[in-house]
């Protein structure tokens, strides 16, 4: 005697979607492929313009030569845009003592010696003039910044009369890491790090680590700690 099995019953089973990302995930995905996309381009960018910058950076004696290095360095602030914040920061990078590429110099802005050290993420804003001087990791200088070579550049003799600069004494002016510097001030010593100087100030004598300095001469007036 047979038994009707019945009708027979296929029941299906939901696909295994462990290699799916989840809905939620799908955005996080997709920033992070346009960061990595974003870092391949500017990579790339660097390195075609260390290429656009060799010519001049070798015909400067790659820093050894001044003056035809300050013919480039003045030449290379007034090339706009992008474009010339990838040019700028190239060259330097090729004829600095020391240049981070990852750091930005905007249009007007030259380095006026060589000798100068840029370190990593450094933002320099447009038309400022920076001598000898060595700018530490993450400080942010406001447009129209003056920094000189010390307070010396120029002396007077016995009667009075001004020296020329090949006369006069060159120092190397430290600005601390993490560092603001505001828009017009003049610095002709060190800044420590972590220290902002207020817009228009003029820096003569040296600032202590993390400090708030104002007026002309700068004088502290605070910590940066409390800002």
């Amino acid at each position: 005697m047979g038994f009707d099995s019945g009708p027979s019953c296929n029941v299906s089973l939901p696909a295994d979607r462990s290699d799916n990302p989840a809905p939620a995930q799908q955005p996080v995905n997709r920033v992070h492929r346009q960061i990595r996309l974003r870092r391949l381009l500017k990579a790339f960018m660097q390195a075609a313009f260390l290429v656009a910058a060799f010519p001049a950076a070798a015909l400067a004696g790659f820093g050894r030569w001044e003056k035809p290095y300050g013919v480039f360095a003045t030449a290379s602030a007034l090339v706009p845009g992008i474009l010339g914040d990838y040019f700028r920061i190239s060259f330097y990078k090729l004829t600095l003592a020391e240049c981070s590429l990852s750091s930005r110099i905007q249009f007007g802005s030259f380095f006026a010696h060589p000798v100068a050290r840029l370190g990593p993420h450094v933002y320099i804003g447009s038309y400022c003039i920076l001598g000898n001087v060595i700018i530490g990791e993450g400080t942010q200088i406001a447009s129209g910044v003056q920094v000189v070579s010390g307070r010396h550049q120029h002396l007077r003799d016995h009667l009075g009369r001004i020296s020329s600069s090949e006369e006069g004494v060159f120092v190397s002016v430290v600005i601390g890491a993490q560092c603001w510097i505001g828009a017009g001030a003049i610095v002709m010593a060190d800044v420590g790090a972590g220290t902002t100087i207020g817009a228009g100030s003029v820096v003569s004598r040296p600032i202590p680590p993390a400090s708030v300095a104002v007026g002309s001469p700068a004088k502290v007036i605070g910590s940066s700690a409390a800002i």
